[in-house]
């Protein structure tokens, strides 16, 4: 099919541009024109993963249109191996999050509007090929967020501790525009980090092109990748929540709404670990293998503390949060390996997480919205009176902490097996030992939830999933199951790509 590549990325654009046209009084005519926006470019990505040619891998599907030429800056589409699963999953979460969020009333329009123009810029970013275009993409997917969750999103308490306890009240921890500000302000001066490393790059390549072909055959001097890596590292790192940099992402996940925190844990914080390995350690071999250590440590600690946070937590989405920074930590130690294997689990665990973090904050969604309350210690016996719900946020758990036979298992076992392989084969203990803390806290959270007498007082009514909230519990779902025993599917698309990218990198190293 032509332009199809540019179909997945217009489609949510074109129904954001008709929802402009469309009077605020249209709400059914406004959720099905997002919808079908939404579903247009699953149906696209599924097309994609169809035709995509896995024994030749490579680029495939390009399409180019010349923007800047002066500039070398193009319009160049093509998707890989890793492009292809990734597609998939925000294809997948957009098309859930829309459903999950029929029941929005508070400026419907423009929260729909703001949504699709956010999935756009995602999808953009995973099939780009131009380094400039790449970066707009991911501004486009990032910007949207400080509305999304200042408009729609929810204020909460966080108790006043610790030594900056006395500013918190100052600063309105907990607050949703405080999330926002928070969360949009350092993804920004991330971004000028990753300018700048993207503008250093293109003038030792000629500044004649911003192509990703053309830069990853050039050979750039140790000096300017030592000075590009780290900032690349930071840069998208901190999207994908790099400790210490990660503390916008458990304010923005708690104050969001359903849709946003599926999008934001289930395929943002991915564009961040994406940037790293697809720009980062292509572009900067030399400095990737130099720098590894560093990445790797930096991994651990992110699977550690993100456990430990998570279970020191009392707010359910908090819990979530700080889960998706140790979770990310495995995907950024994946990455640092350096090895085949690693690499396959890095973008495996991309894939699984999304999904697994997707179909945790719609059931969390779900649950707030009947108990008005997101604090554990007021919950109890939920499972009595949702057995669905409790059903499936209990498969979440059990792929969170990598049951066999979840697609959390496969990703979280190539991880430890590349870093097994590797030169720092010790980083395999300390993610270990933060999958049985992972094991501990998801348990004993679900344990607490859903499980137990059956509730009293005002909980005794709460109510299943109804109608469109059924959909996200069941695709989610399924998928952390059919992933987790037919990984092949998937890791036939990543080994391809893994393996071009590391024999490119190899000659550098």
């Amino acid at each position: 099919m032509n332009h199809l590549l540019a179909w997945i990325v217009a489609a949510p654009a074109i129904a954001a541009a008709v929802l402009l046209v469309l009077p605020d009084s249209a709400r059914l005519p406004i959720r099905l024109v997002s919808l079908i926006g939404a579903l247009a470019s699953f149906a696209g990505s599924v097309v994609v993963a169809v035709d995509y040619d896995r024994v030749a891998g490579g680029m495939q599907m390009a399409e180019e249109w010349s923007l800047v030429p002066s500039l070398g800056i193009s319009l160049k589409l093509a998707v890989d191996g890793w492009g292809v699963p990734l597609l998939l999953l925000t294809g997948v979460i957009i098309v859930t999050g829309v459903l999950a969020s029929w029941g929005v009333t508070k400026r419907g329009k423009e929260f729909y509007l703001l949504l699709l123009v956010l999935v756009s810029g995602v999808f953009g970013v995973f099939v780009s090929q131009d380094l400039f275009v790449f970066f707009l993409f991911y501004e486009i997917a990032v910007l949207p967020m400080y509305l999304l969750i200042g408009i729609w999103g929810a204020s909460h308490e966080v108790p006043q501790r610790g030594p900056f306890g006395f500013a918190w009240k100052r600063f309105a921890v907990g607050g949703k525009e405080y999330a926002a500000m928070k969360l949009t302000l350092m993804l920004l001066v991330c971004s000028a980090a990753i300018l700048v490393a993207m503008f250093l790059l293109w003038k030792e390549a000629g500044g004649k092109s911003f192509d990703l072909a053309h830069l990853e055959a050039t050979r750039f001097s140790l000096a300017t990748q030592n000075w590009a890596f780290p900032l690349l590292w930071l840069g998208f790192g901190t999207l994908a929540g790099v400790f210490p940099f990660h503390t916008w992402s458990p304010d923005g996940h708690a104050s969001a709404p359903t849709a946003v925190s599926m999008l934001h844990a289930g395929v943002l914080m991915k564009l961040g670990a994406f940037g790293v390995m697809r720009v980062g350690m292509v572009l900067c071999p030399d400095a990737a293998a130099s720098w590894a250590w560093l990445v790797g440590g930096v991994a651990v600690v992110n699977v550690l503390y993100g456990a430990l946070c998570a279970a020191s937590q009392t707010d359910l989405k908090y819990i979530i949060a700080y889960s998706s920074v140790s979770h990310m930590g495995v995907v950024m130690l994946g990455a640092a390996t350096l090895t085949t294997t690693g690499w396959n689990g890095a973008v495996y665990q991309m894939f699984a997480h999304g999904i697994m973090t997707g179909l945790f904050f719609a059931l969390v969604g779900l649950v707030y919205e009947r108990a008005h309350t997101r604090a554990i210690a007021k919950m109890g016996g939920f499972g009595h009176v949702m057995p669905a719900v409790a059903c499936f946020f209990t498969l979440a758990c059990l792929s969170s902490l990598g049951l066999p036979g979840t697609a959390g298992f496969v990703a979280e076992f190539l991880v430890f097996l590349g870093a097994a392989e590797g030169a720092h084969s010790w980083w395999a203990v300390p993610a270990v030992i933060g999958a049985v803390v992972t094991a501990v806290y998801v348990l004993r959270a679900c344990k607490t939830i859903f499980w137990g007498p059956p509730p009293t007082g005002e909980f005794a009514h709460l109510t299943d999933a109804r109608s469109t909230e059924w959909v996200a519990p069941i695709v989610l779902g399924a998928a952390l199951i059919l992933f987790g025993f037919w990984p092949r599917f998937l890791l036939d698309f990543i080994d391809v790509a893994s393996s071009t990218f590391l024999a490119r990198i190899a000659p550098f190293s």
